[in-house]
């Protein structure tokens, strides 16, 4: 146990602030093309929805 405690110790002073910043932007790059496509689904070909 006390082994593992040791290694995420290490693992933890390695990550930064850069790690945390590329997880944000490829979440927020996905909901973006998420929300896109969810508001530009609507505005197909109407005339076949009647």
């Amino acid at each position: 146990m006390p082994e593992t405690a040791v290694l995420l110790a290490a693992a933890s002073d390695q990550q930064g602030p850069g790690d945390t910043l590329r997880i944000v932007l490829v979440v927020s790059m996905v909901g973006v093309a998420l929300l896109a496509w969810f508001l530009l689904r609507g505005y197909g070909d109407k005339d076949k929805n009647d």
